[in-house]
């Protein structure tokens, strides 16, 4: 009997051996073909955001397949490596959610013999419009060695290229890069994955562009004040310049209209083309100056009155729901001033308010956008139109008079903890410096116009808007500023940005060693984004990744308990096992005897 039980026992062990080992591979060859991870990061930054699945989703707009084609493979050093399988992996989400639209594959540019690799070479770099090669130096075997590599990808849509990505930055010719310097340029890389390789997407397939136009004729900022906010947007959108005047069909082909810094007075005929602009769904984005401060004269003697710009645009926007009061915001969240004459050379400049982000979209964890000589904006609740803030001053701010004056004596007045409200802690001390009105709107023209131009078909009269509309109001028109050098060619005139990105950062700060990052360039695109319908970037911009400092104190406190702890804890769960499957053994065959 004792016998029968022993070869049931073995018979019993070897079945379950068995159906454990098949369980197993394939489990393997199942999770093989499938890719999924768990996110418990409590920022989710390893999950792709929301914009992303949605626009990957989308079959309108993927409508056919699109191919990346990567030429970061073959023998790469471990760093690389490791980046090239993180694109990979990155790319398999794509795919959960995309599904066949999307395909990549992974190429080696050293295979094959060397005219074949110097004719991929050449068709990769594209006389400098493609691919930028990357030329390192890395320690391999004891010896130094120079590996050229193509960290980029090309990207076909409908059966031909239309696009490169560029996922680390080239280097100059003869100058390579060690390998051991670029964990920072890799990790930024990784960090903003998901962006590059959305952004390349996006551009790859919109055929139709919508079209945005900046408009000129009543001294808003020129061309070259905007070559950095046009950049940002242009890989998108068509842009152009347009003069309304006396036409009325001006702004028919136009999706977005983007009004940068008005200071003279618009005739009733632009006005209303403007306005039946917004009736027909288009969207208007105002950056407007209420006051004209002449800085030069502040410069010079510390002190200078404002004037009142009357526009006349201010009127119909009122009409929107959104006012612009003809004052300033001062805030002690604010940006420095230098000031030669002063008895430092750095003051508390209250004028230059570093406005802090709203919960919305557009400038949700954003770095303080820049704010210099900001107006206060105030809603007028008219047509149960949606009213939201998109920027405010922080709660320890206020206003100016209508009109002020500003000096350099304001610091003084309030000391070095300045308290500009009896309570800096009321969230209802925040004043609105951005607004967003959206709904359908009046025409600023109803029961303004004779009937006989109304009901004239020629007119086109929209006395009430047919589409959700969008209307952007920013108190401040400086902040897409930049500046710029003109240069005389026979061509004719051609315009240069300045060296320092004034929407990232203040040149002068800069010189002087104050770190002030400014996040007015990613406002500017969340704000054109949102307002032409294009969320699928959004929540990648305003994605906020937690980076946790080392607390070195506690290192330096706790080290000899981490390192025996680290070293001990596992040895002692080793052996523990081992006396437990001692046991078991033990009273497993006592039993059998």
């Amino acid at each position: 009997m004792a016998k029968k039980t022993n070869k049931f026992k073995g018979i019993f062990n070897w079945s379950f051996f068995i159906v454990a080992a098949v369980a197993v591979v394939l489990l393997n060859v199942i999770f093989s073909f499938v890719n999924f991870r768990i996110d418990a990061t409590k920022d989710k930054r390893f999950s792709l955001s929301n914009g992303t699945v949605e626009y990957l989703k989308n079959e309108d707009k993927l409508d056919n397949r699109l191919l990346l084609k990567i030429y970061l493979d073959g023998k790469l050093p471990s760093d690389l490596q490791y980046f090239r399988d993180a694109v990979e992996d990155k790319l398999k989400e794509f795919k959960q959610y995309a599904g066949n639209k999307i395909e990549y594959e992974f190429i080696d540019p050293t295979s094959g013999t060397e005219g074949e690799q110097q004719e991929l070479f050449e068709s990769l770099y594209a006389k400098g419009k493609g691919i930028t090669p990357m030329d390192i130096i890395f320690n391999k075997d004891g010896q130094n060695t120079q590996m050229l590599v193509w960290p980029g990808a090309i990207i076909e849509y409908k059966g031909s290229t239309v696009n490169v990505v560029q996922f680390l930055p080239g280097t100059p010719p003869g100058k390579p890069y060690p390998l051991t310097g670029m964990g920072e340029i890799i990790q930024n890389s990784l960090n903003n994955l998901e962006y590059i390789l959305m952004t390349s997407i996006r551009r790859s397939v919109e055929e139709k562009k919508p079209t945005i136009a900046f408009l000129q004729g009543h001294g808003e900022l020129s061309y070259g004040q905007t070559m950095r906010a046009r950049s940002l947007i242009a890989p998108y959108y068509i842009l152009k310049d347009v003069k309304i005047g006396d036409s009325i069909a001006a702004l028919n082909d136009v999706d977005g209209l983007i009004i940068a810094g008005p200071k003279e007075k618009f005739s009733g005929k632009e006005l209303y083309i403007i306005d039946q602009f917004v009736m027909r769904g288009g969207k208007l984005m105002c950056f407007m100056d209420a006051l004209d401060l002449p800085e030069d004269s502040l410069n010079q003697t510390g002190i200078s009155h404002t004037t009142r710009y009357s526009t006349g645009l201010e009127k119909i926007l009122f009409d929107y729901g959104l006012k612009l009061n003809e004052n300033y915001v001062i805030d002690a969240m604010c940006a420095p001033k230098v000031v030669p004459t002063a008895k430092q050379a750095l003051i508390p400049w209250y004028y230059h308010v570093l406005a802090a982000p709203s919960k919305h979209p557009i400038s949700r964890n954003l770095e303080p956008v820049s704010l210099e000589y900001v107006n206060e904006i105030q809603f007028v609740n008219t047509d149960k139109l949606a009213l939201t803030p998109i920027l405010t001053s922080s709660t320890n701010s206020t206003v100016t008079g209508l009109a002020p004056m500003v000096s350099f004596a304001l610091p003084m007045n309030y000391g070095q903890n300045p308290k500009l409200v009896p309570d800096t802690e009321l969230e209802s001390n925040k004043i609105c410096l951005a607004g967003l009105s959206e709904g359908y709107f009046n025409s600023h023209f109803r029961n303004r116009i004779v009937d006989e131009f109304a009901k004239n078909p020629i007119a086109k009269y929209k006395e009430r808007s047919t589409v959700e509309g969008k209307v952007l109001l920013v108190g401040n028109s400086r902040f897409i500023k930049n500046g710029y050098d003109s240069i005389i060619t026979p061509q004719g005139t051609k315009y240069r940005p300045s060296q320092y990105n004034e929407l990232r950062f203040n040149a002068k700060f800069a010189e002087l060693g104050v770190q002030i990052f400014f996040g007015n360039q990613e406002f500017f695109q969340n704000a054109v984004d949102y307002m032409m319908g294009e969320n699928s970037v959004l929540d990648i911009r305003s994605r906020q990744i937690d980076i946790h400092q080392i607390d070195k104190a506690k290192i330096s406190e706790s080290a000899v308990f981490y390192k025996w702890f680290n070293t001990l804890i596992p040895c002692c769960i080793i052996v523990l096992l081992a006396l437990i499957f001692f046991y078991l053994r033990r009273r497993k065959y006592a039993a059998a005897k």
